[in-house]
């Protein structure tokens, strides 16, 4: 089944062009580097506004307010079908970026993996599947097409050990099974306990948090989650989107100097048949 994702913008600062451009490059991600690792078949496509997208597609929606400071997430709406709020910042492909493959790995947030736990004294688990939060933090994002998009885990970061030769991340930042970077977190449930657990990287250093038991959940797990854990902005979020809009300006020329070659072969064509 291939998944169908439309990518939206209620800002008035995101030009047209700005759209189509962090479109095709979620598109690549999710084609070239996503989909072979984790088995998914997806396309992303953007649409000026939201009565443009056709029945199927799952929304990202970019927005001035989402009325939660620094958050995004996917939500389901109310026939249970996956779409995501990104609030516009200078970084929002990044967040865009990150929530689509999110909905791609898990559509509707409850997606448990078993595996053991990262907290000493605590057994088998069952670990959240969110692919981009252990190394959310922007330093190991990387651009796809001039566009900074996230890094994400593969499914060997459940692994029971680590091994030679296998690939945690996308971009090797992560180095063995359930690490957690500086910036990120791992959410997970303790059968034994009833009780869920986060391992955050915030400070100085990582962190364990007892969420407590859930009782019955006004939406998916992953939303649930998402409400518990503040995110702190990332202190290297300014270097890192500079080095991405020089990326971009090396990328803009490449891209300008191919269209004035097809603009001038496109003449040539014509005036010959003229």
């Amino acid at each position: 089944m291939i998944r169908h994702v439309a990518l939206v913008s209620e800002v008035e600062q995101i030009t047209n062009s700005a759209l189509t451009k962090v479109a095709a490059a979620l598109q690549k991600q999710a084609v070239r580097d996503f989909g072979p690792l984790w088995g998914v078949q997806a396309t992303v496509s953007a649409f000026v506004k939201l009565e443009d997208v056709p029945v199927g597609y799952w929304p990202i929606i970019v927005r001035n307010d989402i009325q939660s400071p620094g958050a995004a997430g996917v939500h389901e709406d109310k026939h249970g079908q996956p779409f995501a709020l990104v609030q516009f910042d200078s970084g929002w492909g990044l967040t865009a970026s990150h929530e689509c493959l999110e909905m791609l790995a898990d559509p509707f947030g409850n997606r448990l993996i078993a595996g053991p736990s990262v907290k000493k004294g605590q057994g088998r688990v069952e670990y959240l599947v969110e692919v981009c939060d252990p190394s959310e933090d922007v330093s190991f994002a990387y651009t796809v097409n001039g566009v900074l998009v996230s890094d994400f885990y593969t499914p060997h970061f459940f692994d029971p050990a680590k091994s030679s030769g296998a690939r945690y991340s996308f971009t090797g930042a992560i180095q063995k099974p359930r690490q957690v970077l500086k910036g990120g977190y791992l959410s997970w449930h303790d059968p034994v306990g009833d009780h869920w657990w986060q391992q955050t990287y915030f400070g100085a250093k990582p962190k364990y948090r007892d969420l407590g038991v859930f009782g019955k959940l006004t939406g998916s797990l992953r939303s649930t989650i998402d409400r518990l854990t503040p995110v702190p902005p990332s202190s290297s979020k300014r270097s890192a989107v500079a080095a991405a809009l020089d990326d971009a300006e090396v990328t803009a020329e490449s891209t300008s100097a191919r269209a004035k070659a097809w603009r001038d072969q496109i003449k040539a064509i014509t005036k010959q048949s003229a």
